[in-house]
């Protein structure tokens, strides 16, 4: 008996075919994660009627990117340097920042302050000096009768 030969693949020469051709294939997917991924279960509470799950609105880049089928968030932030997904990935990004900055209303706002920081934001202040600074001479001063004389400037 024969064996069939397979065609020889020839390797791609731009590396791995991309996960989706247009932005909105893109798009479609995170909704979707919007939707319900972004919720995780954080344990159950008791309520008058017994014991519930709560679900909590909890988005992270990593988590979009992983439901998404990135292998990380990094070939996530690749797709925004192609033209056509940069909107995209600006808006998914947008969201889950726009979670963090409801967070820092709240007391323990820790976590988001640091989420925040890694998105880009800074919490040093920069204070910006205009104008001009003008030097004067002082007056000479005496001590035990000689003249001091004291240059700034």
């Amino acid at each position: 008996m024969k064996k069939k030969k397979r065609p020889i693949k020839k390797p791609n020469p731009e590396g791995r075919p991309p996960l989706y051709k247009t932005a909105e294939e893109l798009e479609t997917k995170i909704r979707e994660y919007f939707n319900t991924e972004a919720y995780v279960d954080i344990g159950l509470s008791k309520t008058k009627k017994g014991k519930s799950s709560l679900r909590k609105y909890s988005p992270t880049i990593s988590n979009l990117a992983l439901f998404c089928g990135f292998a990380d968030r990094h070939s996530f932030y690749e797709y925004e340097a192609k033209p056509q997904f940069t909107h995209t990935i600006k808006r998914a990004r947008a969201l889950i920042s726009a979670y963090y900055e409801r967070l820092l209303s709240g007391s323990n706002c820790t976590g988001a302050i640091f989420a925040l920081k890694n998105f880009g934001w800074q919490d040093k202040t920069e204070l910006e000096h205009t104008g001009e600074i003008k030097f004067t001479q002082m007056p000479a001063i005496k001590i035990g009768g000689k003249s001091l004389e004291i240059k700034i400037g």
